[in-house]
């Protein structure tokens, strides 16, 4: 990537001003991360993006080498590395951003002060210059998210909801749930449905012989409430077996965290949990592929890019019902857990504990054949949602 010097992007066009709270080259943010990503490299012609982001990865106090307060340009967009702590770069950003005319403002995220608060006030009070707005949530408006200090987000968008109406801001969702979801809290919503999220591939990594031993058995995403792992160790005493749990992640949460290794302490002897670190976006899917089953009872996700990553590498699912993949997972994919509790996901789990190595490895070629399915349904359907919301705002131009 190579630095940019100007305020600008060359030559006229559809202009989207852009902000998100983490982006590559971090990972820490999970699935938004790599739809943003996706997103800036899958914008149509005479589209130009400008997204501003953290410069530094989430939860990290460092910055990225050689990137704060600089911009770095991307076919057709340009990224600016913000330290938010740095006064002079919020003076050089906000100067160079009043004189340009953005048509669009897509925020990615509900919550975020910087990030979305911050930019929609300056939208509305004219010190920058935005047609329209739109805003993801990223899943943060589905039930489970919702009931994580449920108090302090009932206040805000008393507020918040109110506000954004005035505004007349358009929404982002993944999936006709996660337009219910939004929905349910702003009846008035217009909203925008479009799940083309990442670059996924469209076989899956084959799956391989299994052999005989403990249940292998894996935990990846960022260690929040909201992933539930907890639940995942509140449940594993109730097995009848051998099991191994590898967890990988970053600890987002450093009481949560806390939380969960004391249950791993009081675990009995034939269950091994092990903390193996963070992975990098490139190493998910082989990771995957060396497990029996993926244990994931989240309490939402708007899309769930480390469902699709785990199928896609033939390890079956054990899921809540709190996401798209409800579906994929009945016809094979994995276990839906309707009943998310420590009973429901210790049965759940106990199926794959109690499965002989044959029946393992069908378990995962079933899984591999549910992706590939889904991917075939989606394929030739994914449009940019820049573009899809430049043809629903402006029809005329297109």
């Amino acid at each position: 990537m190579d630095a940019v010097s100007r305020s600008g992007l060359d030559g006229p066009g559809f202009r989207v001003l852009s902000t998100c709270g983490a982006f590559e080259p971090g990972f820490r943010g999970g699935g938004p991360v790599r739809s943003m990503a996706h997103i800036l490299d899958t914008l149509p012609e005479n589209t130009a993006l400008s997204l501003v982001t953290r410069d530094r990865d989430l939860g990290s106090p460092e910055p990225y080498p050689g990137l704060s307060g600089r911009w770095v340009s991307r076919p057709r967009a340009r990224v600016f590395y913000l330290n938010t702590g740095r006064p002079d770069q919020w003076l050089r950003l906000w100067r160079e951003l009043r004189g340009e005319r953005f048509d669009l403002l897509y925020l990615n995220s509900l919550w975020a002060p910087t990030y979305t608060v911050m930019p929609v006030l300056a939208a509305r009070l004219g010190l920058i210059h935005a047609t329209r707005i739109l805003i993801a949530p990223r899943g943060e408006l589905s039930p489970g998210a919702l009931a994580l200090k449920a108090g302090k987000k009932r206040l805000f968008l008393r507020w918040w909801g109110s506000y954004l109406r005035r505004a007349d801001v358009v929404w982002h969702a993944s999936t006709n749930r996660e337009a219910d979801d939004i929905r349910s809290v702003c009846p008035w919503a217009r909203v925008e449905i479009n799940q083309d999220q990442s670059s996924l591939p469209v076989e899956p990594v084959p799956a391989t012989d299994t052999v005989d031993g403990p249940a292998r058995l894996v935990f990846i995403s960022r260690i929040t409430a909201k992933k539930n792992l907890e639940l995942v160790l509140r449940a594993l005493p109730a097995l009848r077996g051998r099991v191994d749990l590898d967890i990988y992640g970053p600890l987002e949460d450093a009481r949560y965290w806390a939380r969960c290794q004391r249950l791993t302490e009081s675990l009995p002897a034939p269950i091994r949990v092990r903390y193996r670190g963070e992975l990098a976006p490139e190493a998910v899917r082989q990771t995957f592929s060396r497990y029996d089953a993926f244990v994931f009872p989240t309490l939402g996700e708007n899309f769930g890019h480390v469902i699709a990553e785990s199928l896609s590498a033939s390890c079956p699912v054990i899921c809540s019902d709190q996401t798209p993949w409800t579906d994929v997972l009945d016809k094979g994919g994995g276990t839906v857990v309707r009943d998310l509790t420590v009973a429901g996901l210790a049965e759940a789990m106990q199926r794959v504990v109690a499965m002989s190595p044959p029946q393992r490895l069908l378990a995962r070629q079933c899984a591999g054949a549910a992706y590939r399915q889904w991917r075939e349904q989606t394929r030739g359907r994914e449009v940019n949602i820049v573009e899809q919301v430049r043809r629903a705002l402006w029809p005329a131009a297109t």
